[in-house]
């Protein structure tokens, strides 16, 4: 484990494989961790590749670095944390690779500077970036309702239920989520420990209420958020994976998502895999990124 001041944060990091190898940023999403890669990193070590893998804000040994800081969730805030830690580490290009919210910030680093982005891996929503604008306008009704989660969050009794029993919470999802991946009590405890970050609960209820448009952001990121509501184009070289099995975020027809990517894309969808791709098909995530920069 490594520590670095970065923007906001003091961030806690893995660094695996050598010190002069290819970075691979590989970013968790909600509600995981940095142990979601421990195989992932792994594989791309063998392969040369230094991998940096950090826990996002409100998880894990990560911190803010001043209580008067917003406990923001929003995309912008994810994106600025993953720019600010490529700065910390005087990184000047690395690959992104991540799901859910880590696919987020990687997709959003790689739309706004992509000059610092050698390659990006994005799992389930191939395109992941909001546009605030629209943040009130329904999406369709069996997309919304496998985000009950969402709405959930925005009331009083789904507050209650992320503080008092997050674990109960946050395991339910990992099963809805990824049906077909028996994962063991001890590997969801290892990750579980990283929701007893005392920001936990306020960065992911400020995530799902903004992304409904029922709280401000962080206006310090207004300049990031309105360049995203004009949806830019990714233009680096990208490969987008999908799990087969995903329970909240199935694979949808491709032609929409691929407009939005003018640097070459990849897409593959993996047959029996659900939400979290690193952890439940480590091989066919480091093929992927390996296949970026080899």
């Amino acid at each position: 484990m490594k520590h670095v001041s970065a923007g906001a944060l003091d961030v806690a990091y893995f660094e695996v494989g050598p010190a002069d190898g290819e970075p691979v940023i590989l970013l968790h999403g909600f509600p995981y961790d940095a142990h979601a890669y421990d195989e992932v990193s792994v594989l791309l070590a063998a392969a040369g590749k230094r991998c940096i893998v950090p826990f996002l804000r409100g998880y894990g040994p990560t911190r803010f670095l001043n209580e008067d800081s917003v406990r923001s969730g929003q995309q912008a805030a994810l994106g600025a944390d993953l720019k600010a830690l490529m700065d910390a580490l005087d990184l000047p290009t690395a690959v992104l690779a991540g799901y859910d919210w880590g696919g987020r910030a990687a997709c959003l680093v790689a739309a706004l500077w992509p000059e610092r982005v050698r390659g990006l891996v994005s799992c389930g929503t191939a395109y992941n970036l909001h546009n605030v604008r629209t943040a009130r306008r329904p999406s369709a009704l069996d997309q919304e309702s496998r985000h009950w989660y969402w709405y959930f969050l925005n009331a009083e009794r789904g507050r209650t239920a992320l503080v008092e029993d997050r674990r109960r919470l946050c395991g339910f999802l990992w099963t809805q989520w990824s049906p077909g991946w028996k994962f063991t009590d001890a590997l969801f405890e290892r990750t579980a420990a990283s929701f007893d970050n005392p920001d936990f609960a306020a960065v992911v209820i400020h995530s799902y209420r903004h992304r409904i448009g029922e709280v401000i952001g962080d206006t310090r990121l207004d300049h990031i958020e309105q360049r995203l509501a004009e949806q830019p184009v990714i233009n680096v070289p990208t490969s987008v994976l999908q799990g087969g099995d995903d329970g909240v975020d199935p694979p949808q027809p491709f032609k929409t998502d691929a407009a939005h990517f003018g640097g070459g894309v990849r897409h593959r969808i993996l047959s029996g895999i659900g939400h979290n791709v690193p952890q439940e098909a480590p091989r066919a995530f480091a093929d992927a990124v390996l296949a970026l920069i080899s």
